[in-house]
């Protein structure tokens, strides 16, 4: 079970970022969240299903996931994207930290997860400040993944 949570709960920190909003003109403007951003769900869904065939196609952490149920992954892993980004999805799985608990996933495996969703996203052409949102609370997640 928690193999097959990796990738929900790694993506998640991925996409961890909400609405922001900036002030022009002494007014606020509300920005697009990051899920707007990334294009909604169609596109969540596109950059995953790719993701998941980057992952299962990487011999550095494929293993980790050889009793995945794949279907049921991408369907949670949409969701868990969808939410976190600002989506109207809703996510009920496990936290990161109880995800990954006895997993003792390493940094090489995390960065290689990271340079197989990097793949994808570049794939996709996700714009720069996309990409570095995702990333960025990707980074901040993961000492609740590595070494759990």
């Amino acid at each position: 079970m928690r193999r097959r949570t990796v990738i929900v709960a790694l993506a998640a920190a991925v996409l961890a970022v909400g609405c922001s909003s900036s002030m022009e003109a002494g007014k606020t403007m509300a920005q697009p969240s990051l899920y707007e951003r990334l294009g909604g769900k169609p596109a969540i869904t596109a950059v995953i299903d790719d993701f998941i065939g980057n992952v299962a196609g990487d011999t550095r952490i494929n293993k980790r996931f050889a009793n995945a149920d794949i279907p049921r992954l991408k369907a949670r892993l949409v969701d868990q994207v969808c939410e976190t980004s600002g989506g109207p999805c809703k996510y009920t799985g496990a936290s990161m930290r109880d995800a990954h608990t006895g997993m003792k996933i390493t940094d090489a495996e995390f960065n290689a997860l990271v340079e197989d969703l990097v793949k994808s996203l570049d794939k996709f052409k996700v714009g720069a400040q996309e990409k570095n949102d995702l990333l960025g609370a990707l980074g901040g997640m993961k000492p609740d993944i590595v070494n759990q």
